[in-house]
């Protein structure tokens, strides 16, 4: 980049030579986050071309900026779509993060395991700057929590929060509400059922990934508080337990077929809702029984276009993980954890409202 220095070179002169505003260049000579490392190299370029910064050179530019936070987000691998389509939106949208001064990057880990989640807690806590993590509630996770804190490693729990923890934020639904909702509606699609006498009460079954997730466990809480307030008349006939993987949830829903003949509906906690699916399509109840479950990924969405699902109950992932990345460059500038992060909210997705 050539140019004649003057002799009393300003930050204007060094917007117009390097073609940014002068926010720009105030942000990168007071060495602000948020400005791209290429952004960067050219203001800097630009002022040491022109006199304005007598020691800078391509070296000195290269150090401006300070290095990236190197963000890891620990996810439960198995069959769960949603929690692959997390792990993929990590792995395409570095972009996204740039303007953060961010690297964000995903490990996977043995699913519904707290002393292999509390393990990588430690491991990563080593290796990175920050770590968000889909939490399994258990004394060894809350520990591990702990511990990464004291060294100052904050962390930051995702879809699923831990109670009583030394973690900074938690990002994802109200499960107590996304639970009540789903109960909500089950119920209004069940319509008269719902209200049925006592002498033959309509049925209705839960499946959960595992109750280890604090997520799973409010979701559950909620779902049976709506039917005790509002449908006292429906019985919710227990707990199964498929762990996320289409096969279990599979042999668990035909269990619950075999079992319960006159079963109304059936409310998926967590992941796996092709196996169930599967289940309702083999018995010929895939449009008799209600069926309600949570991530919009393209089995549920396939399942809600032949009818066999009535209601998706999801979020956005790419949201999520924007913001656990705003809340982890929040803490580096000193600002609120939560300063500028959106709530997360839940969207119900019929077939006739799919995007």
């Amino acid at each position: 980049m050539a140019h004649t220095p003057s002799r009393h070179p300003r930050i204007p002169d060094i917007a117009q030579l390097s073609g940014v505003s002068t926010a720009t260049v105030d942000r990168v000579l007071n060495q602000r986050a948020g400005v791209r490392s290429a952004t960067v190299q050219r203001v800097m370029q630009a002022a040491a071309s022109l006199g304005y910064l007598p020691q800078a050179d391509i070296h000195t530019a290269s150090q401006v900026q300070p290095q990236p936070l190197r963000l890891m987000v620990l996810i439960p691998e198995g069959s769960n779509r949603f929690l692959q389509m997390l792990g993929d939106v990590i792995g395409y949208a570095q972009d996204h993060w740039a303007p953060f001064n961010v690297r964000c990057q995903a490990a996977y880990i043995e699913s519904f395991n707290p002393d292999a989640l509390a393990k990588a807690l430690l491991h990563y806590g080593k290796r990175c700057d920050g770590i968000a993590f889909m939490a399994l509630e258990h004394p060894v996770v809350r520990e591990a929590v702990a511990q990464l804190a004291e060294q100052g490693v904050p962390t930051v729990t995702l879809i699923s929060d831990l109670s009583s923890s030394r973690r900074v934020a938690y990002v994802g639904l109200d499960n107590r509400a996304a639970g009540r909702t789903a109960a909500y509606l089950i119920a209004r699609f069940m319509g008269p059922l719902a209200h049925s006498p006592k002498s033959r009460p309509a049925r209705v079954a839960m499946i959960v990934g595992s109750l280890r997730y604090r997520a799973h466990e409010e979701r559950e809480a909620g779902f049976l508080h709506l039917f005790e307030e509002q449908f006292p008349l429906v019985q919710v006939v227990g707990v199964r337990e498929g762990q996320d993987d289409a096969e279990k949830n599979y042999s668990q829903a035909r269990a619950l077929l075999e079992q319960h003949s006159d079963l109304a509906g059936i409310y998926n906690i967590g992941g796996g809702a092709e196996g169930i699916g599967r289940a309702l399509k083999e018995v010929g109840a895939d449009r008799k029984i209600v069926f309600i479950g949570h991530g919009l990924t393209p089995d549920t969405r396939a399942l809600l276009i032949d009818g066999t699902m009535d209601a998706v109950i999801t979020q956005n992932p790419q949201g999520a993980v924007m913001n656990c990345v705003r809340i982890f460059a929040n803490l580096r500038d000193g600002r609120e954890p939560t300063s500028g992060v959106e709530t997360t909210r839940s969207q119900v997705i019929f077939r006739e409202n799919l995007p």
